[in-house]
């Protein structure tokens, strides 16, 4: 390896800047350009942005012959009458060396919004700078089905950069994901998400109550527990009580009335192309989830078992209870069967039951949560499209939709 010397830093470099309307061999007839002048490469940077292109390339600065000609004067009238040929303009700046070095402490900052504005944008930027980061790009990853723009910054440490913009989040009313930056953010991970009103749109339980004509008191108690009123296994066993006496074949109606929420199915084929597992935790019944297991080809399940004898259900449920602790467990569990680290886990939930799971993933994720949930997770999405979720991964919709073009 070449290292770097005091020489290198201080010889003469050119930043080169075209912009204008976009086409094909705008890139190829600059550096044809700047190839008659036989200079060195050492940073590209290009943008197109509504048709219109910003190419910026940084090279050292020609020397020239004995006589003066090939110098920095005659490429910068070179560059100038190409970019009039090609209908742009060109901006040509004198310095030294290379870029600065970007800061220590890098962090890719995913803003959610629906719609994104300016006001919002501002703040967030101004947020970033508080912290005394510095943002070094910003790029898009997705318009539909909201705008999702990333920030890539340095300067900062993450969890300062990341406690900073949950509270812009929550004054801002938008979504706001901090992660840090290397080689890991694209490494396989493994994905756990709650099921009833997560993966799914429904609370299964309440489903069952609708047969047993006692739905109402149940989504009571479902509501009380998952605002964090209740302790959940104590309002499982409630609500369970209620369901005595059904017949076993409403187990299937149920499973013809789950709902799967709008993105789930985008989410898991993702994920899964790109080598992730998944799994699902629920404090509902394995009699649902080992089906979803199944019909989404998901790696993992875990929930409780509603007991059924002689064919009916007996108001009780069977085996160690999936609860707030439980899920977190369970998340440990399916991480170390799956060869994951914790840090490369991501957690996604909405209730107060799955608190303990999502801190203790390396992202913790609450989906259109209730405002206890929401304050305490790393990140939150506020918008009924779970699928979104990848954007907080970095992975773009063109990304996705390239894929699904592919058959990949």
């Amino acid at each position: 390896m070449t290292s770097v010397t005091w020489a290198d830093e201080m010889a003469p470099t050119l930043l080169v800047k075209i912009f204008g309307g976009d086409r094909p061999g705008l890139t190829a007839g600059l550096f044809r350009t700047l190839a008659g002048f036989q200079v060195d490469v050492i940073d590209i940077e290009q943008v197109v942005t509504r048709g219109r292109i910003t190419l910026c390339a940084l090279v050292r600065a020609p020397v020239g012959d004995a006589s003066g000609g090939g110098g920095e004067g005659e490429l910068r009238a070179t560059v100038h009458a190409w970019a009039e040929g090609a209908g742009l303009q060109a901006e040509i700046i004198s310095g030294t060396g290379d870029n600065p070095a970007r800061g220590t402490g890098r962090s890719h900052v995913t803003v959610l919004g629906n719609p994104l504005t300016a006001e919002v944008t501002a703040s967030v930027a101004a947020r970033i700078a508080a912290t005394g980061g510095n943002i070094d790009r910003i790029y898009r990853l997705a318009k539909y089905p909201v705008t999702a723009v990333e920030f890539d910054v340095s300067g900062v440490p993450t969890e300062v950069l990341r406690t900073a913009l949950a509270r812009e989040a929550a004054a801002s009313g938008v979504d706001i994901a901090v992660v840090s930056s290397g080689l890991q953010r694209r490494a396989p991970r493994l994905v756990v998400m709650d099921v009833d009103s997560t993966l799914i749109q429904d609370e299964v339980i309440e489903l069952f109550a609708a047969h047993a004509g006692c739905e109402e008191r149940v989504a009571e108690v479902t509501a009380a527990a998952m605002r964090g009123e209740l302790d959940f296994e104590q309002s499982l066993h409630q609500r369970v009580a209620l369901l005595a006496g059904l017949d076993e074949s409403v187990v299937d109606k149920v499973r013809s009335e789950v709902r799967l929420t709008p993105g789930a199915r985008t989410l898991i084929r993702t994920l899964k192309r790109l080598g992730c597992q998944v799994g699902v935790v629920s404090g509902g019944f394995t009699q649902v989830t080992d089906s979803l297991r199944e019909r989404l080809g998901l790696d993992f399940a875990a929930a409780n078992t509603l007991e059924v004898v002689d064919g009916k259900l007996t108001g009780r449920v069977t085996g160690e209870v999936v609860d707030r602790p439980g899920k977190a467990r369970l998340l440990r569990r399916f991480a170390a069967e799956a060869g994951v680290p914790l840090s490369r886990t991501v957690a996604i939930g909405d209730g107060a039951n799955d608190l303990d799971m999502l801190n203790a993933a390396g992202l913790g994720v609450a989906f259109n949560a209730k405002p206890l949930v929401r304050e305490a997770a790393h990140t939150a999405v506020s918008v009924p499209f779970l699928d979104t979720v990848l954007y907080l991964l970095g992975i773009t919709r063109e990304e996705v939709e390239a894929a699904d073009a592919q058959g990949w």
